[in-house]
């Protein structure tokens, strides 16, 4: 359907007119809506939307997805109306809908007081370190990881107040009093009593008596803050992650938690900051949709062309040669170690018994040896080349880094559930350089991660389990400063048992003097460092990383 499909012909150029000006005056019809949700078919020529309300009673849901091609497709000026006055346009569709639920089924209008309009699919995408008071109001999606959420709240947003007279005559009001007006900060006090001013004259508006909260009676609904910080490959090299607080409420509280790739689609709003002066204000989005990506290959946004290349290239017969040769090929040798690598990468099939018990597909790897191996060098690579990486340190990491915590927020006073490493690479990698610094107390948090596939944690009063289907890769240095050969792998390093009984493949690796070893990876490293080029990987960085991911995707083994 054609732009001129909402309210006027395509040929009628007068009309189209008076639509442009009805969106420069900043109104929106919502019959214009209810015509689009009616009248949209799909390519099949069935009504999309007609069939998604059905689809939306049926499962007793209040919320109507709307994707943003179907908007183009319909009318270009509806998506700029929507991009920069949001809070009108989805009132409007809220409204819509609600109108339309009532015409066609009115029994189901009465079990809900609000029905909404999410949008999928926006296309106006902004970085979070990007989010700044030039969006102040506007609609815009940003992509990142869930590392805080408060547990579910009800927030008021419609208040019952009782005015108490001298005379002990009593007026009962909703506050704000305009039937569609909602309360959006703080609760303030009425500054005038509705029915008086409706039954009094002018000079009698502001009677004596007392106004009063009647909470039981007002009205509420779920409400949630949570932190989307940047995700970790997407950081800028010396940077720290940004991040921003995202609102949820109604149904789109708790469907996501600490750890979940998401989208949030929402309006930029700003907030009092409480550490500052009080002309300085701190944006949030106040969310409209969330989606949780689910597949690797969506947030790599696999191409058709992308794609084929990953079709030619599994059906090359030296395919297996290739992926080893591409895992950090500066790196000269170390064939076994890079193949488990590989292997760690693409990863294997995580099973579920009959009786609920899971049967991890992650492989573990562990490097035990020498000083200036490379060791650290695969680790990084492997980090990078991951489609969702996570590389850190030993000495460097804690039990509530590597896992999840229970923080506590400097201004409100509650308490934040905050993903960790393990969490935050569900599905991908984390790397962890120099394990035999951990402390104890530290190594012992990952233990249920690497066999169990989660995180469990209670304190302060949360109790979660949060998903930590990771892969490690690990490397550690010997305890005596060289591996000794005569003596076990338990022995050279300084880990328990506990822990190197969850590792799959672990490789010894030496340092021995050997001539013709030596003098072919002096060779190699010399002219590494004198001819820019020298050493090309097989597979370029990025189609091997999208290879990975479409493999893990689409290939149970």
């Amino acid at each position: 359907m054609g732009g001129g499909c909402l309210l006027v012909s395509e040929n009628n150029r007068t009309e189209d007119l008076e639509v442009r000006e009805v969106f420069i005056e900043h109104k929106v019809d919502v019959e214009l809506i209810k015509s689009f949700l009616s009248n949209f078919k799909s390519r099949d020529g069935s009504f999309k939307y007609k069939e998604r309300i059905r689809r939306m009673i049926r499962e007793g849901s209040k919320s109507l997805l709307i994707d943003y091609e179907d908007l183009a497709t319909y009318d270009v000026n509806l998506i700029e109306f929507i991009e920069k006055n949001p809070d009108e346009a989805f009132n409007a569709f809220n409204n819509a809908l609600r109108d339309l639920i009532r015409g066609e089924y009115p029994e189901y209008i009465e079990k809900f007081e609000k029905f909404y309009a999410r949008l999928n699919g926006w296309v106006k995408t902004v970085a979070i370190r990007g989010v700044t008071s030039d969006y102040l109001g506007k609609l815009i999606a940003v992509d990142g990881v869930i590392v805080k959420a408060t547990p579910r709240k009800s927030k008021l947003y419609k208040a019952l107040y009782v005015h108490i007279l001298s005379n002990g005559e009593k007026h009962e009001f909703w506050w704000p009093p305009e039937e569609r007006e909602e309360l959006r900060d703080e609760v303030e006090r009425p500054p005038y009593c509705p029915v008086c001013v409706s039954v009094v004259t002018e000079e009698e508006r502001f009677r004596r008596g007392t106004i009063k909260l009647e909470p039981e009676r007002s009205k509420y609904r779920d409400w949630q803050l949570v932190v989307i910080q940047e995700r970790p490959e997407e950081v800028p090299a010396g940077q720290i992650p940004r991040s921003i607080e995202v609102v949820l409420t109604d149904d789109l509280v708790d469907v996501a938690r600490p750890g979940d790739r998401v989208t949030v689609i929402g309006v930029v709003r700003l907030t009092r900051s409480s550490r500052f002066n009080k002309i300085i204000y701190t944006p949030y989005i106040e969310a409209n949709n969330v989606v949780v990506a689910q597949r690797l290959l969506e947030e790599l946004k696999l191409s058709t062309e992308d794609e084929a290349k990953i079709i030619e290239l599994s059906r090359d017969p030296l395919v297996r040669r290739k992926i080893i040769a591409s895992i950090a090929p500066t790196i000269y040798g170390m064939w076994d170690e890079k193949e488990a690598i590989a292997l760690a990468l693409f990863g294997g099939n995580s099973k579920t018994t009959r009786d609920g018990t899971r049967l991890r597909g992650d492989i573990h790897v562990l490097m035990v040896g020498d000083p200036g191996t490379a060791k650290s060098q695969l680790l990084q690579y492997a980090a990078r080349i991951a489609p969702r990486g996570i590389y850190t340190t030993g000495k460097g990491s804690s039990a509530a880094g590597l896992t999840a915590a229970v923080v506590k927020d400097k201004q409100t006073g509650e308490y934040f559930l905050e993903a960790g490493a393990m969490v935050l690479a569900d599905g991908g990698i984390v790397s962890i350089d120099e394990i035999d610094k951990m402390r104890d107390e530290d190594r012992v948090a990952i233990h249920e991660a690497m066999e169990q596939g989660s995180v469990s944690i209670a304190k302060a009063g949360i109790v979660a389990r949060l998903n930590a289907r990771t892969t490690v890769i690990a490397a550690g240095n010997p305890k005596r400063g060289r591996y000794v050969s005569s003596e076990s792998v338990a022995e050279n390093i300084d880990l328990p048992v506990t822990i190197l009984s969850r590792f799959d493949l672990i490789f010894i690796v030496r340092d021995l003097p050997n001539i013709t070893r030596d003098t072919s990876l002096s060779s190699y490293v010399l002219k590494t460092h004198e001819k820019v080029g020298y050493v090309e990987s097989e597979i370029p960085p990025d189609l091997l990383r999208k290879y990975i991911a479409y493999a893990r995707k689409y290939v149970k083994p």
